[in-house]
Parts: C-alpha cells; structure tokens; sequence
C-alpha cells in the first residue's frame, strides 16, 4: 500500500491525516500547543514548539503506516494564514508567532483604512485593511518593537518557517503570500507599494511558489525527528480556508463553502480575481488560475461554547448526566425560529467580515421579561448564522447565485446547526460525512503534484457521502423578517463599538 499524509497547522493544535493513494482516511494524529495572550490583542504561539507538534504528528502517521512494503508518496499541507514571525540571518525565531487572531495592529489599521493608500493596496492585494493582515502587523512592529526590528534579517509566516527548518530553503505557496495584503493578486508577486509601507526590501521575504511545489531533501535534523526518508516529497499546499473549499469539493463558482469551528468562513471559488467595490469581502489566489473569495468571521463557535458555559443549566447537565451542548442543542430546538423576537449579534471578538472592525462587540436586542435562557441560546446560534447570511449576501452579490452552500465544521455536527443554517440562508447545505477538510484539499493538491491526477476536480470523488438539508418554508419566512432588522441594529451600533471598547480598555486597567 502506498500513503498520503496531510497536515493541517492550525492557531491551537496540528493534525496529521494518514491515506492510501486513493484518499480514504486511515487513522488521525494531533498534537496540541500554547496560545499565548499574555497582553490586551495579543495571540502568539511558539514557533518551535510548533515545529515540535508537526514533527511528531508526521512521525506518528509514519510509523502507522508499513513502510517495509509501501511507500510514503508524499507529505502535503494546510495551514493557518496571516501569521508573521521575525527571523534573524541564520533563520532562528526572534519573536513567537504572531497569528490572524492577533489585534494589536488596531490604530495602525485604523488609520490606514481610512486613507486613499488603504484603498489602493486593497484594490492590489484583496486582503481588507485590518489588524490580522501580516501587512499592518509589521507596519505596527516598526512603530512597537523597532529593536526587534532592527535585528530581524527575514519575516516569514509558520509554514515558510516550517519549510526552512525542513529543507534549508524559504518559500511561500502562492495562497499563504495572498494573504499577507503584501502581494499584488494581478502579478502574483510581492507589491512595491506595500513593500514601501512596510520598509521590507524584497530579499527579506520568501519566494513565492505555487501551492503545487515539491520540497524534497530533509534535513538530517528533521529527517531523524520525521523518521522518514530524506527524499519524500513534501508540497506546500494552501492555507486552511482555501483548502477547506477543495477538501469539500467546492471548486467551481457556483458552490459555497462555509466553515464554523472556533471562528468562521464563507468562500466561493473563481477563475479570476474579484475585488469587492465596498472593501467587504477577501480575495486571495489558492493556485494558477483559482482565486477563493470570501469573508473570514471571528465569530463561530467559541461565542456558542461561551453561550453554553453561561446560559445551560449546570444542575441539569448534572442530574440528566448529558454532555452541556448535547442539552443546549436540544433546548434550541424547542424553540421557534426567531426566538421570540430576540436578536443577538456575536460580536464577542470583534470582527473581521463584514464589519472589519476590531472594537465590535456583542450584544442582545429586543430582550424583555418574557424571554428565557432557552430563548437567548437560540438567539446566539441565529445570531451567528445570521451574522454569516451577512457575508454570504455579499458574496452572492458579486460572484452570483451559488447552486448549493457545502458546510464543514464543529457545528456540522448537530442536526439543529444544519437546518438553521439553510432556513437563514434559503439555501440547500450538503454536509460531507468526512470532516476533515483541509488534510483532504492538501492531499488533492499532493496527488496533482505527483501527477496521479489530472485536475483538482477529482476531489469530487474523494469526499464521500453528503447528507443534504433543504430549507424550510415557515423558517426561511420568519429569517426573512429579522435579517434586515439584525442589519439595521449592526448598522445603528456600529458608531458606538469604538467607545465601549475605550471604557472597557480603561476598566481593566
């Protein structure tokens, strides 16, 4: 038998997927690591740690596998985007990592958002102005660590670190570069203009290469910690969004795809760049000739874990000795749609699409004696759904009417999740019985490299069995009522978030 291993770096653990040659999946690996938030926006990892984890996660699938008679075909990855580490001249970390989850570049955005140079580097890279993009990360280091600065001979994100470490040599996949607000999605190379604003020289930067590039050569270092021969293919893949939408075969423009774990997506793919006219939504090159447009929300499934820590009732959850979201999801469900007119918007960490504003905070509307925790839960998860109809609107007006929504993620697990999800978007949603879709959009893009297929289309016969939810008449009627009231409130308190956001800064102080 020969194997595929995908590898999916992400903001709090890594995982491995082992796979024969015809991508079906046969055992998983994780190894998990720090998310570091020792100060106000702060959200850093430690890169050797980091490299730590995706050496034993490899390791391990490795020695699963039986190399005495097959063969290790190739080593392909995933990983999170917008993430900036400072590297000394022999490629040695001189700061953690700083993730997308990272909002310290707040005031530097701000500005810059505001100014025409903001909306020229948006109209060239499609990466919206805001702190979680790598290019007002390192215009705020200039200012906040101009020490460090001084020292840092490159910059590089996880994967290129990882890759360095690895091989001796530092690239970035085309999608990873994208995603910086550093590269010009028309030239496919770094911009002189954002070069100019980050006073990066170009030779600090890694080459960018398409996500189909093979490394081959480990390290003797690595070699020894992978235990894997020194010639195995290593492919530099994508980041994890873009490759969530091949993983669950949304490749083609008329099939969205959306992801709710801890945060959330909503991408459609394309075969040309889409710049959106209200700076709204992303685009970012996935390889030649694919661009995924989209939002990225902060807002999923850590604000509906925050909801269930503090709206289930504990004696409950102890006397029917039933898992807390078990429960929550079976309170929901015996509540109407709508909530009995509550509306909750899931502002909890701020938020990227399709505010682009770090100061947004959450709040309930529409609360009155009448309502209960049964009702408020609920209105966190149609908040939050809600919250992506708001995106996936402004997708759907620039790339056009999707055929079908495709949906991965932690919620895609409970069945009240699924239903909602098509009553707020009036929409079909397919959900693939396989969740891990970012190993398999690596492992699609491994199996192009090595020319054991022709198109990434394939993928399409790789993703298993779909369960299908069609939206419901009397819901969709009901969302159909609230959304422009839950738009019309976001609107009114808009002007309002930097100032509590103020106030709460100095009452933590």
């Amino acid at each position: 038998m020969n194997y595929l291993i995908g590898v999916d770096v992400g903001t709090t653990s890594t995982k491995a997927v082992l796979y024969d040659e015809h991508a079906t999946v046969l055992n998983k690996f994780s190894q998990g690591y720090s998310l570091y938030r020792d100060a106000n926006g702060m959200a850093e990892q430690d890169p050797v740690a980091m490299l730590t984890a995706v050496e034993q996660v490899i390791h391990d699938a490795a020695a699963d596998a039986d190399l005495t008679s097959g063969k290790l075909l190739a080593v392909s990855f995933s990983s999170a985007n917008q993430s900036v580490i400072m590297l000394d001249k022999q490629f040695k970390p001189l700061s953690r990592v700083i993730t997308w989850a990272d909002t310290r570049a707040r005031a530097v955005a701000n500005q810059l958002k505001r100014s025409p140079e903001g909306q020229q580097i948006y109209a060239k890279t499609g990466t919206p102005i805001h702190p979680m993009s790598p290019l007002t990360k390192i215009m705020w280091l200039n200012q906040a660590q101009a020490d460090k600065i001084h020292q840092t001979a490159y910059f590089g994100d996880i994967k290129s670190y990882l890759f360095q470490q690895f091989f001796g040599t530092f690239k970035v996949d085309i999608s990873i570069a994208s995603c910086t607000g550093m590269m010009n999605v028309n030239t496919g190379d770094w911009d002189e203009q954002a070069l100019a604003m980050t006073k990066v020289k170009k030779s600090q930067l890694p080459t960018i290469v398409n996500g189909t590039t093979q490394a081959t050569g480990l390290t003797a270092r690595a070699q020894k910690a992978m235990g894997i021969p020194a010639d195995t293919p290593f492919i530099y893949g994508a980041f994890d969004g873009a490759l969530s939408n091949l993983g669950v075969g949304a490749i083609k423009q008329n099939t969205v795809a959306i992801t709710i774990g801890t945060s959330a997506g909503v991408r459609v793919v394309t075969d040309h760049p889409v710049i959106d006219p209200q700076q709204r939504l992303f685009c970012y090159a996935v390889d030649n000739g694919l661009w995924v447009v989209g939002g990225p929300l902060n807002n999923g499934g850590d604000v509906y874990q925050w909801a269930v820590e503090h709206l289930v009732d504990a004696n409950a959850v102890k006397n029917e000795n039933v898992d807390p979201y078990t429960l929550a999801n079976h309170v929901i469900e015996g509540v109407p749609a709508g909530a009995h007119g509550l509306l909750f918007h899931p502002f909890l960490g701020g938020e990227r699409a399709p505010l682009w504003d770090a100061n947004a905070r959450g709040s309930f509307f529409g609360l009155s004696q009448l309502h209960t925790r049964a009702d408020m839960l609920r209105a966190v998860m149609e908040g939050i759904c809600m919250n992506i109809a708001t995106v996936f609107q402004a997708v759907r007006d620039l790339v056009g009417e999707p055929a079908s929504v495709t949906a991965t993620g932690g919620f895609a697990r409970a069945e009240v999740w699924r239903q909602m999800l098509a009553d707020v978007l009036n929409c079909p949603v397919n959900i693939p019985n396989s969740f891990e879709s970012g190993c398999l959009g690596a492992i699609t893009m491994a199996m192009k490299s090595l020319k054991i297929v022709d198109s990434l289309d394939v993928v399409q016969e790789l993703i298993g069995e779909v369960s299908a939810y069609q939206p419901q008449a009397a819901a969709v009627k009901v969302y159909q009522n609230y959304l422009p009231l839950f738009q019309q409130v976001e609107g009114l308190l808009t002007p309002a978030y930097s100032t509590i956001a103020k106030l709460q800064q100095q009452s933590t102080h």
